[in-house]
Parts: C-alpha cells; structure tokens; sequence
C-alpha cells in the first residue's frame, strides 16, 4: 500500500471537527492515558503529555489539507496535490508528468519555487521519487523538486513541544541593570503571532516592544475563551526573548495557526513580511523533508536575506538525530535543548541533536502567555492567567536569539558575526554544540 494517505486517528474513527472544539465533553469519557507502575505526579504529568499528543493527532487529523509519509524513519507531512519544483527544471518536469498520464497546471508559485497541481489525488511523494531517479534522466541533470511540506510532525516534534504549557507563575519585573541588553536590535518571532493584549497584560516584559499589527494577531482561541494547542506559543517565545535581552524590540509574524499548523508557504511569507531592521529572525519551528533534503522554497527564501542577518531555529523535540528544517541549513544556527540536572545542565532526551546542531540552552522555561482554559482529554481543565511554562526546543532557540541580540550590544557585532562569536566554543556534549546559559 502506498504510504501516501490521510492522517489516521487515534485511537481509530472518525474525528469531527465539533469534537476538538468541544473538548470539555470529552473528559468523563476519555481512555486512561497514564504511564503504568510510575509513581503519583509522574504518572499525572505523563498522562498530560500524552493527552496532549492525542489532541494533537487529533487536530492534524481533522485537516483536509494535511497527508502523511509513513515510511519509518522517513515520515513528513505535506500539502496534497502539489509539486513544488525550481524554476529551471519546470518544463522537463511537466512534460515528463503528462507523459505518465497526470493532469497538472501550474499555479502560483512562492519562495523561488513553481508549483504544480495535479488534478486528483496522487502519491505525491511516490512522483518525487521518480522524479528523483538518475535512470530516468540519462545524460541530464536530476531535477530538483520537492512536496509542499508542512511545519510540523508526529507526535512532540518541530514546533509543537511533546507536553502542553503548565500554568505558571507571574514573572519578576525586568532587572534594570540589564535593560540595555539588546537595545537597538530587533528580533523577528515567525510563530503563531501574538496575543493581542500581550502589551497591556504585560506591560514590564511585552509593552512597548513592538508594533501591534492585525495580521500579525495570534487568533489563540477555538471558541470562546478555549485555546487551541498551540494558542500563545509565539506570545510565549516573545517573552523568552525578552528574558535573554530585555532591551530587545520584537517583529512577531504569524507563520503557524494556533493549532501549529503550517507549511513552507505560510513560513516564507513570514519571513518576508519581517522588517529591513530585524537583525535576528527566530523560527521556534521545523519540520522533516522527503529524503532528509534541504527544502527549496525556505533555503532560497533565507539565502535572499542580508549576510549580516542571524537565523536561528529549533532542532525539533522528536528525540532523534534526524535533520529538521530549517535548522539544519547552513549558516541557520541549530539550537538544541538541555535540561536541568542534579549538578547542572544535561542533554534533553527529548530534543533533536546531531553534528548539525550548532547550541544547545534549556528548554524549560517560564514566560509571558495569555488567558484562557486549555481541555485536553481525560485531564482538568488548565486555567492561564497571562503566565506559563513550557518545555521544548522552541524556547531553547528563543533564549539563544535573545543571547546573539545581547551579544550584539556587547561587542558592536552584526548579528551573523556575534551568532558566529556565540557558537564558536567547545561542544559541550556530542551533539549538542556549544551550551549557551
């Protein structure tokens, strides 16, 4: 059987949409989802995680525009019906494909790319692959195409942290002597967006920070007060960035809705919407490609920005030394995450790492979020009152982003240099490149 299909549900059936919006109902009837023979408040935090997972699973589910590659070891989400190739090879590319009996147009491209629609469903990522094969390409150069990817991945990776965000208590105010930390540089946050009372509600660590914008609004909610799952997520990584550099101002795009569901198109038009003066662009986000290979539309879209500029993006949350895009692109800086030990600082099992990771920083944090009442089923009700905490590696890349602007303030460097400067250590652990505190 192909493993190019629909998410599956778990546990089997169909999923409406009605029941991710109305997961109160769900609670009295949920299946047990605690960890076995573990004690009371672990076996509580992992039946949390893992309802969260399965709300998750959930949601993906019930998109008509998400399908998946199953293959183990080498699975993607990605966008059906659409082909996304360089421009170079557009014309071989169709005429091989019509030639196969598809029946695709081109539609509108994004990110250097040209996309290509076939008109029925199709194994998108079994046409890569022969697209892919030299033997079908005698004497000529393999064409470079691609799937349409999609920012996020099975269970507790790539811009969706494995657990949900914990209610948390009130930050401290801002330490005046380090007010100056990132002053004059701006950070751009592409993330779910941003709370539209993020300012006011904090006004010591958000207000002022940035320039409110409609479309840069993080909509949080699926109905009422009920957060979605990733609701808050990039009001959550502004603040981690103000932590590491509270003199920092902020440019927050919405690349990911808040479930954190998104894909290579939303990312780039992110990216492109960031002010000429953001010197560090954040992407606490990623995904994994067809054969591991570097994606098209997002390598083309950063190699356009200023060699001054520093990207930074997570390695993922999956526990794997599997690369994630886009961190793995040179020259982005890879963060990984640690977490913290009885003598200090240990590798997180559960992040991405490998010889492309570039840093690593903790990945527990506590920061600024936003109202309202996560249901996740089986478990009680979460209440957020503006604070949280969170654990993953798009928190540990929101610390190093606040780090290089902190760093830029200190020596004068451009961004690029001072990111340069701040991974130019010892590895701290194979891995995990160098730790950053």
């Amino acid at each position: 059987m192909s493993p190019d299909h629909r998410i599956v549900p778990f546990p089997p059936g169909r999923v409406s949409r009605r029941r991710l919006v109305g997961w109160t109902m769900l609670a009295a009837a949920a299946v047990p989802l605690g960890a076995l023979g573990r004690p009371g408040p672990a076996r509580a935090a992992d039946a949390l995680d893992q309802a969260y997972q399965r709300a998750f699973l959930e949601a993906v589910t019930a998109d008509p525009a998400v399908r998946r590659h199953t293959t183990v070891g080498r699975e993607f989400l990605y966008r059906p019906r659409q082909l996304l190739a360089a421009p170079q090879d557009l014309t071989r590319v169709l005429n091989r494909l019509r030639s196969w009996g598809h029946q695709v147009t081109e539609v509108t491209g994004f990110g250097g790319v040209r996309r290509l629609l076939f008109q029925q469903e199709t194994d998108i990522p079994g046409v890569v692959t022969k697209l892919r094969d030299p033997q079908q390409w005698p004497g000529q150069p393999v064409p470079l195409v691609q799937p349409h990817h999609v920012l996020l991945g099975f269970g507790n990776i790539m811009g969706n942290p494995g657990g949900p965000p914990r209610v948390g208590a009130a930050l401290p105010a801002p330490d005046p002597a380090r007010i100056g930390e990132g002053a004059g540089v701006t950070v751009g946050v592409c993330d779910t967006g941003i709370w539209r009372r993020a300012g006011t509600v904090h006004p010591q660590w958000l207000g002022g920070s940035y320039l409110p914008e409609a479309d840069d609004e993080d909509p949080l909610y699926l109905g009422g007060t009920q957060l979605a799952l990733q609701g808050g997520h990039g009001t959550f990584v502004a603040g981690v960035v103000r932590q590491a550099a509270p003199g920092v101002r902020l440019d927050p795009e919405a690349a990911l809705a808040p479930t954190g569901i998104g894909d290579e198109e939303s990312l780039v038009a992110a990216i492109r919407r960031l002010r000429p003066e953001v010197a560090v662009v954040n992407l606490s986000l990623g995904y994994f490609t067809q054969d591991d290979q570097p994606p098209l539309p997002v390598a083309n879209t950063l190699a356009a920005l200023p060699a001054t500029v520093a990207v930074v993006a997570a390695a993922g949350n999956a526990g794997t030394t599997r690369k994630s895009w886009p961190a793995a692109l040179d020259p982005v800086v890879a963060v990984a995450a640690a977490s913290a030990g009885p003598t200090g600082p240990v590798p997180a099992d559960y992040s991405g790492r490998g010889t492309w990771v570039d840093a690593s920083a903790r990945g527990d944090r506590r920061s600024t979020y936003v109202d309202g009442e996560l249901y996740l089923p089986g478990q009680p009700a979460q209440v957020f009152h503006g604070f949280a905490t969170w654990i993953g590696t798009s928190f540990a890349t929101a610390h190093v982003s606040g780090r290089i602007a902190a760093l830029m303030t200190a020596t004068g460097l451009d961004a690029a240099a001072a990111a340069a400067l701040l991974v130019a250590g010892p590895t701290w652990q194979p891995g995990y490149g160098v730790l950053v505190e």
